[in-house]
């Protein structure tokens, strides 16, 4: 089969590799199409390896079909429409899945939409719900607003009840992410973050949970202007990695400054996630109440110049690569 492979000077190369062979609980899934996280990037860069036992190739989210059934797997059979979290491998034509990490894909959507959903929806679903303890009527807070992620973590917590507020480098984005829903879009460019959940705060709407991956100074800032009892959810450090931190608040509110990531969660709590999903995310989807956002779809002899969009923070909702149209 072809894998896309990093060689010299972070090249990418769609190159012959050996086929999966399948475990007796995997099957293997013929890959339609495979979305981007800046985890690739990382890994383009030599940064962020697969884990030991993936691909060495890229690709942390697929759609496609089944055409191979190991012998000790009864849920799935050869010809599901399934989509799947990787630890790596989803740039390719083939990749070997254990039956616990796939999923089926809503009804409606293609498999392009589909290859959006597993790693963007299991760490927003993980983030906000489970770290976060997000509940119906509070306010959540997921800056960058403009990133994939926030396209997927705003519609969530708008479809489970709660209240959002977003950051955006510009006026202009604020516009262009306005069909999210978030309640509250702050520029902030022009507008101290912390100033604003101050203000909500002493609106009587303080915000419950963080779902952080930008960091930084804004994070020590906006903290004692949390809900008491709130989370502030760490899962990247884009903007710094260094921040003041006021530990009265901390205390005296009871609050909870947590970092998290999906990738190094134990395959047994990672399938948790995605039944998780299956059972409450994915009916909302199925009704309209929740919609992948995929930004642009390229095929994959374009992986370069897809990652080239993430370089540049061009785009609002996931970036794909289609290696097969179904």
């Amino acid at each position: 089969m072809k894998a896309m492979l990093i060689k010299e000077n972070q090249r990418l190369q769609w190159c012959d590799v050996a086929d999966p062979v399948i475990k007796d609980d995997e099957v293997l899934v013929k890959i339609y199409a495979a979305a981007l996280n800046r985890a690739d990037l990382l890994q383009r860069e030599g940064k962020y390896p697969s884990p030991p036992g993936c691909p060495e190739w890229m690709g942390l989210e697929v759609a496609g079909k089944i055409v191979e059934v190991g012998k000790n797997v009864t849920n799935w059979k050869v010809g599901d429409r399934v989509c799947a979290l990787l630890g790596g491998g989803g740039y390719a034509e083939y990749v070997a899945v254990k039956y616990d990490m796939l999923m089926p894909i809503p009804k409606g959507l293609s498999m392009e939409e589909a290859s959006a959903l597993p790693e963007a929806y299991a760490t927003s679903y993980l983030n906000l719900f489970i770290e976060g303890q997000l509940q119906a009527g509070q306010t959540a807070f997921v800056p960058a607003g403009a990133s994939g992620l926030a396209s997927v973590a705003i519609p969530m917590a708008k479809a489970f009840g709660a209240r959002v507020i977003t950051s955006v480098l510009s006026d202009e984005i604020a516009e262009k992410i306005k069909n999210l829903g978030a309640d509250v879009i702050i520029n902030s460019s022009t507008t101290d973050v912390a100033s604003v959940l101050a203000q909500e705060e002493q609106n009587g709407t303080p915000v419950s949970v963080s779902m952080d991956c930008l960091s930084g100074e804004t994070l020590g800032k906006s903290l004692p202007y949390m809900a008491r009892g709130g989370y502030w959810v760490v899962i990247s450090t884009l903007a710094g990695i260094e921040t003041t931190v006021q530990l009265r608040p901390l205390l005296t509110k009871g609050l909870h400054l947590v970092g998290s990531m999906l990738r190094n969660r134990t395959p047994e709590f990672k399938a948790f996630i995605l039944s998780e999903l299956v059972g409450k995310v994915w009916p909302k989807i199925e009704s309209g109440a929740i919609r992948p956002s995929v930004y642009k779809v390229l095929p994959m002899a374009e992986a370069e110049a897809a990652h080239d969009i993430l370089y540049r923070s061009e785009n609002i909702g996931k970036v794909v690569l289609r290696v097969e149209k179904e």
